[in-house]
């Protein structure tokens, strides 16, 4: 059912936004995309109306993305199978340059213009431009999927500063030109530290951390890394959300303010995170000293 707003109505939502606007001009926020929010059309389109807001009322957004359907699906096609290991995806020599051809080409520049149509003005960098990322064999059983062993941001400093949003796919290199996989949490946790994000959002496919993971209910909306380590101990945090608050963690201790595990698939969902009271999903911070 669609909802009428007045006037009024409208001109208030704007004021309400108004001290976040406020807070968040001028500053650093990254935002990592993947997941259901990806594959729909629908919400890719509301997903980067957001950025593109966001950018426009002068927060600096980076974004960083991953594309693993599109990667498998191009995988099919060459007459290969996805094989994944502890959540990490086997990738020998001729997967990796599948990795790279659909991460940094066509997923790339899909969403980079994707972003200019709706008003941004956006430039596509891959892991391996300027040295962004460096790499090396995270684990010989995995291939080429890489551990991240040094960032250099300013590849990406100096697209914030010509007010660009800088569109980042996690591939990566090592000094010897070979090509790595990077998993898209790590290297958002990573990107967020290196440039002393004010936020990391990390969009997924559940609300964020649930007490019972089967209730929606029991979304936990805000936990310091002392309170996520209680809650591993629990079984709380376990399966495919234990990498994922991990890496919320490394980005805290790499210089984060806080981190937003979301759920990608509430339409316009960073929006409500950054520009209202009531928020989305569960805020990771720091232990209070």
């Amino acid at each position: 059912m669609n909802t009428v707003f007045t006037n009024a109505q409208r001109a208030r939502v704007l004021t309400e936004a108004l001290p976040y606007i406020k807070q968040y001009n001028g500053k650093v926020v990254v935002v990592k995309y993947g997941g259901n929010a990806m594959v729909n059309e629908e919400l890719k389109q509301q997903v980067m109306e957001d950025i593109a807001l966001l950018w426009l009322i002068g927060v600096k957004v980076v974004l960083v993305h991953g594309g693993g359907p599109e990667i498998s699906e191009t995988m099919k096609k060459f007459g290969k199978e996805a094989v994944f290991v502890d959540g990490l995806r086997v990738t020998d020599k001729e997967t990796v340059d599948i990795v790279q051809m659909v991460l940094a080409g066509k997923v790339n520049k899909s969403l980079v213009t994707l972003l200019q149509k709706k008003g941004g003005h956006a430039v596509g960098l891959s892991g391996m431009d300027g040295g962004l990322i460096e790499a090396k064999m995270k684990d010989e059983r995995l291939g080429y999927v890489g551990q991240i062993t040094k960032i250099r941001p300013q590849p990406i400093t100096d697209l914030l500063e010509k007010n660009y949003i800088p569109v980042i796919s996690t591939v990566a290199s090592d000094r010897e030109g070979n090509a790595y996989n990077i998993n898209g949490d790590t290297a958002a946790a990573y990107i967020a530290g290196a440039l002393g994000a004010e936020r990391l959002i990390m969009m997924t496919d559940i609300a964020g951390i649930l007490r019972d993971k089967d209730d929606p209910d029991t979304l936990i909306p805000q936990l310091t890394i002392s309170e996520a380590k209680a809650l591993y101990e629990e079984g709380v945090i376990s399966g495919g959300m234990i990498p994922k608050v991990d890496c919320c963690i490394e980005a805290i201790h790499e210089g984060v303010k806080n981190v937003i595990i979301m759920d990608g698939r509430v339409p316009h969902s960073i929006l409500m995170e950054i520009l209202t009271d009531e928020g989305a999903g569960t805020m990771v911070t720091g232990d209070q000293e």
